[in-house]
Protein backbone atom coordinates (compact mmCIF):
# COMPACT_ATOMS: atom_id res chain seq x y z
CA UNK A 1 0.00 0.00 0.00
CA UNK A 2 1.08 3.65 -0.63
CA UNK A 3 -0.04 7.21 0.66
CA UNK A 4 0.98 10.51 -0.27
CA UNK A 5 2.91 11.75 2.47
CA UNK A 6 3.22 15.44 0.79
CA UNK A 7 1.65 16.80 3.61
CA UNK A 8 3.44 15.92 6.33
CA UNK A 9 7.07 15.84 4.20
CA UNK A 10 6.12 20.06 3.39
CA UNK A 11 5.27 20.35 7.54
CA UNK A 12 8.16 18.43 8.02
CA UNK A 13 10.64 20.71 6.18
CA UNK A 14 8.93 23.95 7.57
CA UNK A 15 10.18 22.52 11.08
CA UNK A 16 13.71 22.08 9.57
CA UNK A 17 13.58 25.54 8.62
CA UNK A 18 12.53 26.55 11.80
CA UNK A 19 14.97 24.65 13.42
CA UNK A 20 12.19 22.84 15.58
CA UNK A 21 11.97 19.08 17.21
CA UNK A 22 9.39 17.38 17.95
CA UNK A 23 9.13 14.82 20.52
CA UNK A 24 7.24 11.77 20.03
CA UNK A 25 6.04 8.89 21.76
CA UNK A 26 3.83 6.12 21.31
CA UNK A 27 1.10 4.33 23.67
CA UNK A 28 -1.11 0.71 23.14
CA UNK A 29 -4.09 0.07 24.89
CA UNK A 30 -5.52 -2.60 26.74
CA UNK A 31 -2.85 -5.11 27.27
CA UNK A 32 -3.46 -7.89 28.96
CA UNK A 33 -1.58 -10.83 27.66
CA UNK A 34 1.36 -12.15 25.44
CA UNK A 35 -0.19 -12.70 22.21
CA UNK A 36 0.86 -12.95 18.86
CA UNK A 37 -0.32 -9.28 18.03
CA UNK A 38 1.87 -8.27 20.72
CA UNK A 39 4.75 -10.06 19.35
CA UNK A 40 3.61 -7.79 15.70
CA UNK A 41 3.66 -4.64 17.79
CA UNK A 42 7.16 -5.23 19.65
CA UNK A 43 8.89 -6.17 16.43
CA UNK A 44 7.32 -2.91 15.00
CA UNK A 45 8.54 -0.83 17.79
CA UNK A 46 12.28 -2.37 17.24
CA UNK A 47 12.20 -1.87 13.70
CA UNK A 48 11.01 1.49 13.80
CA UNK A 49 13.69 2.48 17.31
CA UNK A 50 10.67 3.75 18.98
CA UNK A 51 9.98 2.48 22.25
CA UNK A 52 6.04 1.67 22.78
CA UNK A 53 3.89 2.70 26.50
CA UNK A 54 2.04 -0.62 27.15
CA UNK A 55 -1.44 0.32 28.70
CA UNK A 56 -1.85 -2.82 30.93
CA UNK A 57 -5.05 -3.42 32.44
CA UNK A 58 -4.31 -3.99 36.28
CA UNK A 59 -7.42 -6.35 37.13
CA UNK A 60 -7.04 -8.40 33.84
CA UNK A 61 -2.98 -8.50 33.36
CA UNK A 62 -1.48 -11.82 33.31
CA UNK A 63 1.43 -12.31 34.46
CA UNK A 64 3.18 -13.76 31.48
CA UNK A 65 2.79 -10.37 30.64
CA UNK A 66 5.80 -9.65 32.98
CA UNK A 67 7.83 -11.97 30.90
CA UNK A 68 7.66 -10.36 27.51
CA UNK A 69 8.27 -7.06 29.19
CA UNK A 70 11.46 -8.28 30.68
CA UNK A 71 12.27 -9.77 27.12
CA UNK A 72 11.60 -6.69 25.20
CA UNK A 73 13.16 -3.36 27.01
CA UNK A 74 11.04 -1.37 24.25
CA UNK A 75 7.89 -2.45 25.77
CA UNK A 76 7.16 0.18 28.93
CA UNK A 77 4.44 -0.70 30.77
CA UNK A 78 2.17 2.04 32.23
CA UNK A 79 -1.31 1.67 33.78
CA UNK A 80 -4.78 1.63 32.70
CA UNK A 81 -7.04 2.24 34.85
CA UNK A 82 -8.40 -0.92 36.92
CA UNK A 83 -11.24 -3.25 34.59
CA UNK A 84 -11.68 -1.35 31.83
CA UNK A 85 -15.14 -1.54 33.09
CA UNK A 86 -17.80 1.06 31.97
CA UNK A 87 -19.61 2.52 35.09
CA UNK A 88 -21.07 5.18 33.23
CA UNK A 89 -25.76 5.82 32.98
CA UNK A 90 -26.62 4.45 29.64
CA UNK A 91 -26.55 7.07 27.19
CA UNK A 92 -23.71 8.90 28.73
CA UNK A 93 -20.55 8.12 27.17
CA UNK A 94 -18.35 5.31 28.24
CA UNK A 95 -15.97 5.54 31.14
CA UNK A 96 -14.26 3.54 34.19
CA UNK A 97 -13.09 6.90 36.16
CA UNK A 98 -16.28 9.25 35.37
CA UNK A 99 -17.82 11.56 37.56
CA UNK A 100 -20.69 9.36 38.02
CA UNK A 101 -18.79 6.91 40.72
CA UNK A 102 -17.65 8.08 44.59
CA UNK A 103 -14.49 9.54 44.43
CA UNK A 104 -12.87 7.29 47.03
CA UNK A 105 -13.70 3.85 45.27
CA UNK A 106 -12.01 5.28 42.33
CA UNK A 107 -8.84 6.69 44.45
CA UNK A 108 -8.42 3.03 45.89
CA UNK A 109 -9.22 1.57 42.12
CA UNK A 110 -6.30 3.82 40.79
CA UNK A 111 -3.92 3.43 43.92
CA UNK A 112 -4.71 -0.96 43.08
CA UNK A 113 -3.94 -0.69 39.72
CA UNK A 114 -0.29 0.79 40.46
CA UNK A 115 0.18 -1.75 43.36
CA UNK A 116 -0.53 -4.45 41.42
CA UNK A 117 1.21 -3.62 38.43
CA UNK A 118 4.35 -2.74 40.09
CA UNK A 119 4.35 -6.31 41.85
CA UNK A 120 3.89 -7.59 38.28
CA UNK A 121 6.29 -5.32 36.46
CA UNK A 122 8.84 -3.77 39.07
CA UNK A 123 10.95 -0.77 38.43
CA UNK A 124 10.09 -0.97 34.18
CA UNK A 125 6.64 0.00 35.24
CA UNK A 126 6.17 3.96 34.57
CA UNK A 127 3.88 5.88 37.21
CA UNK A 128 1.17 7.54 34.25
CA UNK A 129 -2.26 6.76 34.76
CA UNK A 130 -4.02 6.13 31.34
CA UNK A 131 -8.15 6.01 31.92
CA UNK A 132 -9.83 3.73 29.72
CA UNK A 133 -11.75 5.54 27.12
CA UNK A 134 -9.48 8.55 27.92
CA UNK A 135 -11.68 10.02 30.33
CA UNK A 136 -11.56 11.21 34.00
CA UNK A 137 -13.56 13.15 36.51
CA UNK A 138 -11.23 16.26 37.33
CA UNK A 139 -12.09 15.79 40.70
CA UNK A 140 -9.80 12.57 40.85
CA UNK A 141 -6.80 14.28 39.04
CA UNK A 142 -5.46 16.15 42.03
CA UNK A 143 -5.52 12.80 44.26
CA UNK A 144 -3.49 11.08 41.56
CA UNK A 145 -0.12 11.99 42.56
CA UNK A 146 -0.55 11.23 46.49
CA UNK A 147 -1.70 7.72 44.96
CA UNK A 148 1.85 7.56 43.41
CA UNK A 149 1.26 8.98 39.86
CA UNK A 150 3.46 11.19 38.03
CA UNK A 151 1.81 12.05 34.99
CA UNK A 152 -2.01 11.20 33.50
CA UNK A 153 -2.51 10.59 29.61
CA UNK A 154 -5.59 11.07 27.87
CA UNK A 155 -6.37 12.14 24.37
CA UNK A 156 -6.09 15.63 22.68
CA UNK A 157 -3.64 18.43 23.09
CA UNK A 158 -2.90 19.47 26.51
CA UNK A 159 -4.56 22.42 27.52
CA UNK A 160 -1.62 22.68 30.31
CA UNK A 161 1.89 21.16 31.40
CA UNK A 162 0.11 19.67 34.73
CA UNK A 163 -3.47 18.44 35.10
CA UNK A 164 -3.14 18.96 38.97
CA UNK A 165 0.06 19.81 40.86
CA UNK A 166 2.66 17.12 40.97
CA UNK A 167 0.80 15.39 37.44
CA UNK A 168 2.04 16.30 34.64
CA UNK A 169 -0.02 15.71 31.25
CA UNK A 170 1.03 13.83 28.32
CA UNK A 171 -1.63 13.11 25.98
CA UNK A 172 -1.94 11.45 22.83
CA UNK A 173 -2.79 12.70 19.69
CA UNK A 174 -3.63 10.71 16.46
CA UNK A 175 -5.30 7.25 16.80
CA UNK A 176 -5.50 5.61 13.30
CA UNK A 177 -8.85 3.46 14.02
CA UNK A 178 -11.92 4.31 12.50
CA UNK A 179 -13.64 3.60 16.11
CA UNK A 180 -17.07 4.72 14.80
CA UNK A 181 -17.46 3.36 11.51
CA UNK A 182 -15.45 0.33 9.88
CA UNK A 183 -13.38 -0.51 13.07
CA UNK A 184 -10.43 -0.77 10.90
CA UNK A 185 -8.37 2.14 9.08
CA UNK A 186 -9.76 5.66 8.92
CA UNK A 187 -9.12 7.09 5.51
CA UNK A 188 -5.55 7.32 5.79
CA UNK A 189 -5.41 10.85 3.54
CA UNK A 190 -7.29 12.40 6.63
CA UNK A 191 -5.50 10.69 8.82
CA UNK A 192 -1.80 12.50 7.06
CA UNK A 193 -4.04 15.77 7.17
CA UNK A 194 -4.88 15.58 10.94
CA UNK A 195 -1.04 14.76 11.52
CA UNK A 196 0.56 17.55 9.08
CA UNK A 197 -2.61 20.41 10.60
CA UNK A 198 -1.17 19.35 14.55
CA UNK A 199 2.18 19.77 13.77
CA UNK A 200 1.26 23.04 11.99
CA UNK A 201 -0.05 23.88 15.49
CA UNK A 202 2.55 23.19 17.46
CA UNK A 203 5.42 25.07 15.05
CA UNK A 204 2.95 27.85 15.04
CA UNK A 205 2.82 28.08 19.00
CA UNK A 206 -1.17 27.24 19.05
CA UNK A 207 -0.49 24.00 20.92
CA UNK A 208 2.12 23.12 23.34
CA UNK A 209 5.38 21.02 21.22
CA UNK A 210 6.81 20.81 24.78
CA UNK A 211 4.25 18.18 24.97
CA UNK A 212 5.34 14.67 23.33
CA UNK A 213 3.01 14.29 20.59
CA UNK A 214 1.37 10.65 21.17
CA UNK A 215 0.68 8.03 18.62
CA UNK A 216 -2.36 5.90 19.84
CA UNK A 217 -2.92 2.23 19.23
CA UNK A 218 -4.71 -1.01 19.70
CA UNK A 219 -2.95 -3.47 19.26
CA UNK A 220 -5.36 -6.48 19.80
CA UNK A 221 -7.83 -4.91 17.38
CA UNK A 222 -5.10 -3.97 14.35
CA UNK A 223 -6.02 -5.34 10.94
CA UNK A 224 -3.66 -5.81 8.25
CA UNK A 225 -4.70 -2.09 6.71
CA UNK A 226 -3.95 -0.65 10.40
CA UNK A 227 -0.64 -2.41 10.78
CA UNK A 228 0.61 -1.77 7.44
CA UNK A 229 -0.61 2.18 8.06
CA UNK A 230 1.05 2.22 11.04
CA UNK A 231 4.73 0.86 10.45
CA UNK A 232 4.31 3.57 7.15
CA UNK A 233 3.29 6.48 9.30
CA UNK A 234 6.04 5.49 12.33
CA UNK A 235 8.44 4.94 9.30
CA UNK A 236 8.05 8.73 8.29
CA UNK A 237 7.71 10.32 11.65
CA UNK A 238 11.04 8.55 12.48
CA UNK A 239 12.65 9.86 9.74
CA UNK A 240 11.68 13.62 10.12
CA UNK A 241 13.25 15.93 12.55
CA UNK A 242 11.61 14.11 16.13
CA UNK A 243 13.37 13.31 19.26
CA UNK A 244 11.60 9.94 20.88
CA UNK A 245 10.09 10.22 24.40
CA UNK A 246 9.79 7.57 27.10
CA UNK A 247 8.31 8.29 30.09
CA UNK A 248 10.56 8.63 33.38
CA UNK A 249 9.84 6.33 36.68
CA UNK A 250 10.63 9.69 38.53
CA UNK A 251 7.82 12.71 38.36
CA UNK A 252 10.94 14.98 38.47
CA UNK A 253 12.30 13.88 35.30
CA UNK A 254 8.22 13.83 33.70
CA UNK A 255 8.45 16.92 30.88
Amino acid sequence: MTWDWTPLDREFDRWRQAGMTLPLWWRDDDAIAPSAALDELTALADEVALPVHLAVIPAAADPALAGAVRAHPGLIPVVHGWAHRNHAPEGAKKAEFGAHRPLPVMAKEARDGLARLRALFGPALRPVFVPPWNRIAPELLPALPGLGYAAISTFTPRKSAQAAPGLVQVNTHLDPIDWHGSRSLTDPAALIAQLAAQLADRREGHTDNGEPYGLLTHHLVHDAAIWAFTRALLGRLRAGPVTPWTASSEPKDTP
